[in-house]
């Protein structure tokens, strides 16, 4: 009797929901009861503000100062070496010493070039000897021919031995002089001024023609020599540089840009810089330690703001620019220079405005944001 009743009331309540107005208030109140509830609150039609990391503008005159470590060294230091063969006898300099032009340097052992004197000089005596005895006998020739007494052949050949003995006799002669040139070579001597840097070679050792022997370092112009990184290559040229010693800190030196390598070490990826010193005292001396600033000075100014913040989306560099009602506006740039990571934004926007410098790939125009200094929120 009881399952009747609960059958009944069941087949009642199902044809209750069949009814197109009763089934929409059920359902109203079911979604109504799942919303609400105990210190809920209705949800509103606008999104909550975006939160963007933002930066302030700042203007600043466009003036870098780098400092570089440098050596003082001479315009012009040349390796000097012997121009022919042999065995160092002696070793007359060592590093520091000053010398003079055709002051002696090293001295080759000379017995062999001695010898290959003497051979020269008995090459020219046999040579004259020669001459002497075909042109004796060109003479006759040409008085039997004259005569009829001789055929033309036989002093065309008394000719022909004369000239071949006279052309022998002057290559002896000069054989001779080219030992005496390089019997004079066996004496390494300084073609300038200067001061010794480096004698890589010691007595008893053997060296070739040209092989590097003494390092001279011409009196002249001293030059500081830097070594400049790839970011500021461009600039380097139209920096101003000053110098300091290290020994001599209080003390300043003007410097002038004479040569910028035009390619990079293959160990450090820097390009060697030589600066020539204007009017150096007597206390900058060869190898001493110097600091190189190199200032690059202009009349305009600049915000310095991280690359992240630019973004070019077919019209130029640009940058989201956030209103005081968190309202996102492009703003067309126009860029100075990159410098690292920063780049320096000369005209578009103005002094103490917010721009947003991170994710800008992902916003919109008339967005509203919610602008941070830092990434804690």
């Amino acid at each position: 009797m009881l399952q009747s009743s609960i059958l009944v009331s069941f087949r009642r309540t199902a044809a209750m929901l069949r009814s197109p107005l009763v089934g929409s208030l059920f359902l109203a109140l079911l979604l109504g009861a799942c919303s609400s509830g105990p210190g809920q609150e209705r949800t509103t039609d606008q999104a909550p503000d975006r939160p963007v990391l933002v930066a302030t503008v700042r203007y600043a005159g466009i003036t870098e100062t780098r400092s570089l470590a440098a050596t003082i060294r001479p315009r012009v230091e040349s390796d000097l070496g012997f121009r022919v063969n042999g065995k160092v006898a002696k070793r007359l300099v060592q590093n520091g010493d000053v010398v003079h032009r055709g002051h002696a340097l090293l001295v080759l052992d000379t017995n062999d070039l001695e010898l290959q004197l003497q051979q020269a000089e008995a090459e020219v005596r046999a040579a004259s000897t020669t001459s002497v005895q075909a042109d004796a006998d060109e003479k006759r020739q040409t008085v039997l021919e004259k005569g009829g007494w001789s055929p033309a052949s036989l002093a065309d050949k008394a000719r022909s031995l004369a000239a071949e003995a006279r052309g022998r006799s002057i290559r002896a002669q000069r054989q001779v002089e080219l030992a005496h040139n390089a019997l004079n070579y066996a004496t390494l001597e300084a073609d300038a001024d200067g001061v010794i840097t480096a004698t890589p070679v010691e007595p008893g050792q053997v060296v070739q023609p040209g092989q590097a022997a003494v390092r001279l370092a011409h009196t002249g112009e001293l030059e500081a020599q830097v070594a400049v990184p790839e970011t500021f290559v461009e600039r380097a040229r139209a920096a101003t540089g000053t110098m300091t010693l290290w020994s001599l800190p209080d003390r300043k030196y003007e410097l002038k840009l004479r040569e910028l390598s035009p390619a990079a070490d293959s160990a450090t990826r820097t390009y060697a810089a030589r600066y020539t010193i204007v009017n150096p005292d007597d206390a900058v001396r060869l190898g001493m330690s110097a600091t190189v600033g190199l200032t690059q000075g202009e009349d305009a100014s600049a915000a310095r703001l991280p690359l992240t913040a630019v973004f070019n989306h077919g019209q130029g560099p640009s940058v989201w620019v956030v209103s005081d009602a968190g309202k996102l506006t492009a703003r067309s740039v126009t860029i100075a220079r990159y410098e690292g990571q920063n780049v320096l934004i000369a005209s578009g926007v103005n002094e103490g405005e917010n721009v947003v410098t991170l994710g800008v790939e992902k916003l919109d125009e008339g967005l509203v944001v919610r602008p941070t200094q830092s990434l804690s929120f």
